[in-house]
């Protein structure tokens, strides 16, 4: 495997372009073969090393010529990454790290006083940004440094470096308890046990002496419910988290709020909040929560706006949708995507173009619906790589039931017999055995289409399909139902929805 190949394609299209310019900033010479090196690894080809040498050298092989180009490469873009990393670092972190380095340029130029100035400043920094471990750092710089005729207070550096290391510590034993709960949580998963996230949690920040921190450390509590959040994901068990993680965020917020430095595990408990009441289906409440969302982003947390906005319109147009308002839910996303300026990523192109078909769909513009898919133009394996397997499957799905309602029913029993085929490994886990049950039912209606209104085919449902009780039903697996529903009570797929949506 070639490593800088690897570290190459992890950059976004976005990425690609800034680093042209970038490896571009020295224009010295008018051909860069690290440059050409660059856009042959962006190929999809897999290049062995003699082509490559081939491609860059053709007057002939250049092996220690060659080497000694990849290493250039590696630096320009391990130099790119930094300042990147650095210029969109929420944590302060970058900035704080950089004022230490100067701090030790300066003192190693015997520019004490401009140091010190720099010790103070990065003092301050990590102080409003709480980076306890980065202070703890400075401090430590602040005593090596306390003979200079420019330095603060030896004995009050040391009190204040005292201080700051038993929160540093604690912010240690969080990172080790932060570890242990996810492997736990991961271990139930693949078990497949009952989560238990909220007793697991407590037993082990107990363990650590951490059951007072939560409330009190918005870094901690946003860690907790990152680690407890991605279990529920994978196990769509969003009836338990919803009220855990509710009363966990009131806790915090009532007893010492989120100052400016918190603004950050703030906006992402929040839409964490209305994430799990829409998934629950309690979309006003869902719409509440964003509306503090959107509030925060326009005020205190203004710099975490760009890394919300499409976040927000997909969440609201979602809930917008349950709630008897599907012209207004279709204008955001297509209003989205028609924006000129700051084009989607791909996840969020995706995600905006799927979400969109879906509306379509449920308004009964079923042309209009396949259109928007078909616009993707890419291919599954692409999409794989950005969204994953679940996501496509029920892309697929999707596209099936959109042939068999534009009139090509044998389109869509060719698609059930590939989705079968492709996604097999898939289908056969419990996890999925709905959604195998439901390819099963798509055809027989699609072989028998006036079967839905039969007593023998809802007898297949019931025995082919699992629900959980009403209120505790995954809302995705529940829209695809509704349109199996929608043809056995001869109702539109759109009422049926909100019917079963609103039990």
């Amino acid at each position: 495997m070639d490593d800088l190949k690897t570290t190459v394609e992890t950059l976004s299209p976005e990425d690609v372009r800034e680093f042209t310019y970038f490896i571009q900033r020295q224009k010295k010479k008018k051909v860069r073969k690290d440059y050409e090196l660059f856009k042959l690894l962006l190929q999809k080809k897999r290049w062995k090393p003699q082509e490559l040498m081939a491609q860059l050298y053709p007057e002939g092989e250049s092996t220690v010529a060659y080497y000694a180009l990849r290493k250039r490469l590696m630096q320009h873009l391990t130099d790119f990454i930094m300042l990147k990393r650095t210029t969109e670092d929420p944590t302060a972190s970058s900035t704080v790290m950089g004022l230490l380095s100067l701090a030790r340029y300066l003192f190693d130029a015997q520019a004490e006083r401009l140091a010190w100035n720099m010790l103070r400043k990065a003092e301050k920094t990590a102080e409003q940004n709480e980076q306890y471990e980065l202070l703890n750092t400075v401090y430590n710089l602040q005593i090596e440094k306390a003979g200079s005729a420019y330095s603060d207070d030896l004995d009050l550096i040391i009190q204040k470096r005292n201080e700051n290391k038993a929160i540093a510590d604690e912010d240690e034993r969080a990172n080790i308890a932060s570890s242990i709960i996810q492997k736990r949580l991961e271990q139930a998963r693949v078990d497949g046990r009952y989560l238990q996230f909220e007793s697991t949690i407590q037993e082990v920040l107990s363990a650590y002496g951490l059951q007072n921190a939560i409330s009190r450390r918005p870094s901690l509590l946003y860690k907790l419910m990152q680690i407890a959040r991605s279990a529920v994901l994978a196990r769509k068990d969003f009836y338990t988290f919803e009220p855990y993680i509710i009363e966990q965020y009131l806790a915090a917020a009532n007893a010492n709020g989120f100052s400016r430095a918190n603004q950050y595990y703030k906006v992402h408990l929040l839409y964490m909040i209305a994430h799990v009441l829409y998934r629950n289906r309690k979309f006003q409440q869902s719409n509440h929560y964003l509306a503090q969302l959107q509030n925060a982003l326009q005020n205190e947390a203004k710099s975490y706006y760009g890394a919300f906005y499409t976040k927000c319109i997909f969440l609201k147009s979602a809930n917008d949708a349950f709630m008897r308002s599907l012209p207004e839910a279709i204008q955001a996303l297509e209003n989205l995507l028609q924006k000129k300026s700051n084009p989607l990523a791909p996840r969020e192109f995706l995600t905006a173009r799927l979400g969109l078909s879906f509306l379509y769909f449920a308004q009964g513009s079923f042309q209009k619906s396949n259109n928007t898919l078909l616009f993707i133009n890419k291919s599954d394996k692409w999409c794989e790589k950005v969204m994953g397997k679940e996501w496509v499957l029920k892309k697929k799905l999707g596209e099936l039931i959109l042939q068999y309602e534009i009139g090509n029913p044998d389109v869509a029993l060719e698609q059930i017999k590939l989705v079968k085929k492709n996604y097999q490994h898939l289908l056969e886990q419990p996890f999925y055995s709905n959604a195998s049950g439901f390819l099963q039912l798509l055809e027989h209606l699609f072989l028998q289409p006036d079967v839905a209104s039969r007593k023998i085919f809802l007898q297949q449902v019931e025995d082919l399909l699992q629900f959980k009780p009403t209120e505790q039903e995954d809302l995705p697996s529940m829209s695809y139902y509704a349109w199996l529903k929608s043809k056995m009570v001869n109702k539109s797929y759109y009422e049926v929805l909100l019917e079963l949506a609103g039990s």
